[in-house]
């Protein structure tokens, strides 16, 4: 058959030829990507006494249809690249490829428009009531077989848009060639791209509801994403990754982590160490490097900032876009899991730090995603943070709460995450938070509390801790909310921990001074004691405290080198012996001089000198001490497991405490000294008679301490004192604290 031939079979006359031939205005619409279904027109359809089949080929100049049948359907070539044919048939063939030619050469492929939906009602319904809790396996990219075709098949929520197509490699970031069908009960956008495979970039491309094209967006539910400054999401397959670490998921959902002990490595991936010529490391170099690190060093967990993808390295991943891929800095998806499963095999627990409280306003993110407030809240007064020039989160719209919440479930199940740290909780509870009076929208009785961030906020908790028993929450709550760890069925927040900033506030604030001023400023030391287990609480020195011209711990040291490092030791060792689990941000393990920078590595050569050799040396045996002293976190949460024994000698800035575990655990005495005078002869109230260790002094010369301290045991006699019923002379080196321990 020769083209003409062809053609002409292609376009029988009369009435047959009317009955299936689409108008004009239909074919206009579908070249310029404004038909509203393209799928009611494109594809296979059903037509009288056979089936007709059309496409949209902008580069083809002959086309046709090849059926699994072998028959082949010539069509015919309506100009600006449509094409259309009929194949009279009492046997409707479904399956077809499209053989295209045009004067450069030939080629096959298989049409998008050939497949029926890969969505169904039912993620419909639970989308809008916002139950979807495996959203992650409907939406976004997936690698797939539909009808013996390999593929991705592409989902994605906007029902404010007019059209969406996605766009790529793959076909040129050509908005016509895969116009997406809509679910019009939902608002998805779904469509299956045959050929397509893993690695391919794309993005959608949006017209809004009022007909303007939008900037081409990154895909909300993208499992990976392109390095910056690209802002592409890339397809990647994340279902198959062959873990290892079943065993200690298994233990892990067994654990009472309120009661084991918990000391927390805070760390900026980028920054924690680099490569040559200041490259970042990849996640296998940071998994041979940091978790043997983290372990030497007696660290139970390892906390990451935001590894979420972001297009802004000096946000630390706190303004993420891509919420459901991490960041490319580092590598591919399979290998941050590797770093997991490695952490894992070496019995550390992976926290994530995790930010549902806003996200950053670039065009190819979540803001205006289909040309209107989608995700953030409409009204500027509660979608907006002053502060930060980010958008917040629609926490009522049921939609956006599925999503925040899927992506918290994604990150355990996909990725095997231990812990999720919420970043801003406080930003979150008040709308008038950071606002002055006329900024901020009140609720109808004039209250402050946002109760969409709060029911959110429950139901995220809930969820976690159904589905996945033994991880954990962390909040970053810096206020007074009251019962931010309660049950939600008390009518708490439900987070497993919350990070205690008032310690951390008041203790370096006392820090900072002089030792000569100090006891003007005692209560600073003691004043955590009146709420600490009113929570369950962690006690963090976190990244906040080590920038934005804080500088570093060491350097808000009060005095000279050597009573900066005593200090910094001394203080050290009374957190470890205060109630609540322990975190410290990188670097501060061997007192780092300069204030934290995201540009750079640690400052690693500090470690050539004793002093900080010292404190990381110490650290590492507070971590050993911490996790083989069961009276130093069994009860970090009950007021049982504390109780003051010198609380009140702010002449001499002496403080001392027992902390005390389960029946039948030796108790521990810690004291310390914060002033450079060492004090002889000191009478300490003890809370037994009988022989006593010194189980660590930060003040030894092993730590660049002066070497002061109690050789050999200490005798406690039973002569009362401070309120125990035995006492004991000791010791008490300069700027030092002490742990005592009863001999068994």
């Amino acid at each position: 058959m020769t083209a003409g031939e062809a053609d002409a079979a292609a376009e029988p006359p009369g009435a047959q030829f009317c009955a299936w031939r689409l108008d004009d205005d239909s074919i206009d619409a579908i070249r310029a990507a404004r038909h509203p279904d393209p799928f009611a027109v494109l594809g296979l359809h059903a037509a009288g006494g056979g089936v007709v089949v059309r496409a949209f080929s902008p580069d083809a100049s002959k086309l046709r249809a090849v059926f699994e049948d072998g028959r082949a359907l010539p069509l015919a070539d309506r100009g600006g690249g449509f094409f259309e044919g009929f194949l009279e048939t009492a046997a409707p063939p479904l399956r077809y490829e499209l053989e295209a030619e045009n004067p450069g050469g030939a080629w096959t492929y298989v049409d998008p428009y050939r497949f029926g939906p890969v969505l169904g009602p039912i993620d419909d319904y639970l989308l809008v009531e916002g139950s979807h809790r495996a959203l992650h396996h409907k939406l976004g990219a997936h690698v797939t077989r539909v009808e013996g075709a390999a593929g991705v098949r592409f989902a994605v929520w906007a029902p404010n848009a007019q059209r969406v197509s996605v766009v790529g490699d793959f076909n040129r970031w050509d908005g016509r060639l895969h116009q997406m069908r809509k679910r019009v009960d939902s608002g998805l956008w779904e469509i299956f791209a045959p050929g397509v495979g893993a690695g391919t970039n794309y993005k959608y491309e949006i017209v809004a509801r009022d007909g303007r094209l939008l900037p081409l967006k990154a895909d909300p539910v993208g499992f990976a994403a392109e390095l910056r400054p690209s802002t592409a999401s890339i397809v990647a397959e994340i279902r198959d990754f062959p873990w290892t670490d079943a065993e200690f998921l298994d233990a892990r959902a067994r654990r009472e982590h309120w009661r084991e002990p918990m000391s927390v490595l805070e760390v900026h991936l980028g920054s924690w160490r680099r490569g040559e010529n200041g490259r970042f490391l990849t996640y296998d170099e940071l998994a041979d490097q940091l978790i043997p690190y983290a372990k030497d060093m007696g660290f139970t967990h390892v906390e990451l900032m935001p590894v979420c993808e972001h297009p802004l390295d000096a946000s630390w991943g706190y303004q993420p876009i891509g919420l459901f891929a991490p960041t490319s800095r580092f590598g591919d998806p399979a290998a941050f899991a590797r770093f997991v499963d490695r952490a894992h095999a070496e019995g550390l627990y992976v926290i994530l730090d995790w930010v549902p409280a806003h996200f950053p306003v670039d065009a190819h993110g979540l803001a205006t995603f289909d040309g209107e407030p989608l995700y953030e809240h409409a009204d500027p007064r509660r979608g907006f943070h002053p502060d930060w020039n980010t958008a917040i989160y629609d926490y009522g719209r049921r939609e956006v709460s599925c999503f925040l919440i899927a992506n918290a479930l994604f990150w355990l199940e996909r990725y095997h995450i231990d812990g999720l740290r919420v970043d801003a909780v406080a930003s979150m509870l008040y709308l008038d938070y950071s606002r002055q009076p006329g900024e901020w929208s009140p609720n109808a009785d004039g209250g402050n509390d946002n109760r969409d961030a709060v029911a959110f906020l429950k139901r995220f908790n809930e969820l976690v801790y159904e589905e996945h028993p033994g991880v954990a929450t962390f909040a970053e709550e810096s206020t007074a909310w009251a019962g931010v760890t309660a049950p939600t069925s008390s009518g708490g927040l439900g987070f497993g921990f919350k990070w205690n900033m008032g310690f951390m506030h008041d203790t370096l604030d006392y820090m900072e001074l002089d030792p000569i001023y100090r006891k003007w400023s005692h209560d600073r030391m003691t004043f955590g004691l009146v709420y600490a287990f009113s929570e369950n609480f962690v006690l963090p020195l976190s990244h906040d405290e080590v920038t934005h011209g804080k500088g570093s711990l060491l350097a808000r040291m009060s005095g000279g080198d050597w009573r900066k490092f005593a200090t910094l030791r001394a203080y050290y060792g009374f957190m470890w012996g205060h109630p609540g689990k322990k975190l410290l941000f990188m670097g501060q393990e061997f007192a780092q001089r300069r204030e934290w920078s995201e540009e750079g590595e640690l400052d690693w050569f500090l470690l050539d000198a004793d002093a900080h050799a010292g404190v990381r040396a110490l650290v590492r045996d507070l971590n050993r001490l911490l996790k083989k002293t069961p009276a130093l976190h069994r009860r970090d949460n009950e007021p049982g497991g504390f109780s003051w024994i010198v609380g009140d000698d702010a002449a001499q800035s002496v403080f001392a405490f027992a902390r005390y575990g389960e029946d039948g655990d030796p108790p521990v005495v810690v004291v310390s000294n914060f002033t450079p005078e060492p004090r002889h002869d000191y009478i300490l109230g003890m809370p037994a008679a009988g022989r006593w260790r010194e189980a660590l002094n930060t003040d030894a010369s092993c730590y660049w301490g002066s070497g002061a301290g109690n050789c050999g045991a200490l005798e406690a006699t039973a002569e009362p004192a401070h309120g125990q019923p035995a006492s004991v002379r000791l010791t008490l080196p300069p700027l030092a604290t002490l742990f005592l321990v009863a001999d068994a």
